[in-house]
């Protein structure tokens, strides 16, 4: 196990998801200390701390430890509705209005191109 590529993981998913790694550790069952624990103490974890921590940050343990890269294209929709619930009700409502307007716009160029 590379375990600062599985920390590093850990981070970045986070930080992807909006959630501090501690958080995610402590919430997920993992132990809060497991970060600390992999870069200080040289600890490996357990399958049960990855399985859980994996589950919780929605991504395969394969993915959490490097093994193989994520299946999603592009930020996933937790992340995005997060996000969105993050704003103010004014920001939100421009933020629908632009993307009804991006909406329209691909509909308008879906149709031109099946005109072709």
């Amino acid at each position: 196990m590379n375990k600062e590529l599985f920390v590093k993981n850990i981070k970045n998913i986070c930080l992807a998801k909006g959630i501090k790694p501690t958080v995610a550790c402590r919430e997920s069952g993992a132990g809060t200390n497991l970060i600390n624990q992999l870069e200080n103490r040289g600890s490996i974890p357990s399958v049960e701390k990855v399985q859980f921590l994996a589950q919780y940050l929605g991504v395969t343990t394969s993915e959490l430890l490097g093994e193989e890269g994520p299946h999603e294209e592009g930020p996933a929709q937790p992340y995005l509705v997060m996000r969105y619930n993050s704003l103010s009700p004014a920001s939100q409502d421009k933020l629908m209005t632009f993307l009804e307007y991006l909406v329209a716009e691909e509909s308008k160029k879906n149709m031109s191109d099946s005109d072709t």
